[in-house]
């Protein structure tokens, strides 16, 4: 009977001890001497988001020539509303920013550069008033709205691994806008544009 009491807590110790040891570390528990995260990780989340917040602005500015560009009242309204939406998307990075208790700051974004560069020679190179310069430019808003969702998809990931639930949640909804903003556009194309587009010469 001793024999079995030994043998139990034998076993008791030993899963103890391998449930210890398989235990995750937090993923972030390097700090600097301001007592921030100092991980490798945090860093590269940290100069993501400085990216993005880039990206959002440039996208602002951006909206603004393609809703002046734009033929339909559809899409013209569309690109209005997204403008709206990215402002209040630029607003909830700031608050991101403060969550990781870091300054909001711009790093230049080369990608958004090209992808707007090349709406802007969607615009030279079609003609103004056609329907073939919507269908071109709703095809240049869902290649920046591909690359935004791409980044937050990649940045609600990385916040959940390092803990940071609240800043997941607001990059979470701006995540689930993005999107919304991708299938609307689509919706525009295929219901008032594509096919009027076809018909021109």
């Amino acid at each position: 009977m001793a024999t079995k009491i030994l043998d139990t807590n034998s076993i008791k110790g030993a899963s103890e001890s391998t449930s210890g040891a398989t235990k995750k570390p937090s993923a972030s528990t390097k700090v600097n001497e301001d007592g921030k995260e100092d991980s490798n990780l945090h860093k590269f989340f940290v100069s993501a988001l400085k990216d993005i917040y880039y990206a959002e602005n440039a996208i602002i500015e951006a909206l603004d020539k393609m809703q002046e560009a734009a033929t339909t009242e559809e899409l013209k309204d569309a690109f209005e509303d997204h403008q709206l939406q990215t402002k209040k998307h630029v607003s909830r990075l700031e608050k991101v920013f403060k969550l990781l208790d870091e300054t909001p700051e711009k790093k230049e974004c080369e990608a958004i550069k090209g992808i707007i560069k090349e709406g802007e020679e969607v615009i030279k190179s079609t003609e103004d008033g056609s329907m073939t310069r919507d269908a071109a430019l709703i095809i240049a808003a869902q290649k920046v709205e591909h690359y935004e969702i791409a980044t937050y998809g990649g940045l609600v990931q990385l916040a959940l691994t390092m803990g940071h639930d609240k800043a997941a949640d607001l990059l979470e909804k701006t995540l689930q806008e993005e999107e919304d903003t991708d299938y609307n556009l689509t919706e525009i194309a295929e219901n008032y544009i594509n096919f009027d587009a076809e018909q021109e010469d």
